[in-house]
């Protein structure tokens, strides 16, 4: 149901009313939007850009941090059960022993982390959005990466920094630099165009 409530902290609670149902339905689609977007890639220098960091942070900043919380861990689970909803259509509970499922696990304190800066506002100022966008784009590396070279050690590969840095960090800048300017314009530019809905409902 559309709901005028101005005294909501998240975009999705200011259009729709809060509920069991609508948590639920906003926590589906959170997973069925990142499962989409893992599967789109635009060619890019070095490596494609894949839409699944971008879907994970729109989702964060939009249902807030428990709702993200809960759509991020019930994406991974549905993957690992065998949905083909990882980037490239991987799946399957093999997918843990995979150098880059530490990223998947880092998109569930990334999305606490810009959530909760969107309950505070931080979405819907522009400058405000890009420190938190940036910050929400980096916690997945944190854990992401550690995870990369823990699985290297076990395959008996090089893990060293700068081969994690070579393998994991630096092939990504660019997309993710692109996918952190994108959520942080996105966002306020939603708030400013519900503004714009409710200033036209109240007139």
């Amino acid at each position: 149901m559309i709901a005028l409530n101005p005294t909501a902290t998240t975009l999705a609670d200011r259009i729709v009313t809060r509920s069991l149902v609508s948590d639920i339905a906003l926590v589906t689609a959170g997973v069925a939007l990142v499962a989409l977007l893992a599967r789109v890639e635009i060619p890019m220098w070095p490596v494609p850009i894949s839409g699944q960091t971008l879907a994970v942070l729109l989702v964060g900043a939009t249902l807030g941090a428990r709702r993200a919380v809960v759509s991020m861990t019930a994406y991974m689970l549905v993957g690992l059960a065998g949905a083909p909803v990882f980037a490239g259509g991987a799946s399957g509970p093999a997918y843990l022993l995979a150098p880059s499922f530490g990223f998947i696990l880092g998109f569930i304190p990334a999305v606490a982390f810009i959530g909760w800066l969107a309950e505070r506002t931080w979405d819907r100022r522009p400058l405000l959005a890009l420190a938190g966008f940036l910050g929400a784009s980096v916690i997945p590396f944190l854990i992401g990466v550690p995870y990369l070279g823990f699985m290297l050690a076990r395959l008996g590969l090089a893990h060293d920094p700068v081969t994690l840095w070579t393998v994991g960090v630096a092939p990504f800048l660019v997309g993710g630099a692109v996918k952190w300017l994108i959520a942080a314009s996105l966002l306020p530019l939603a708030w400013r165009g519900v503004r714009t809905w409710e200033s036209r409902i109240r007139d």
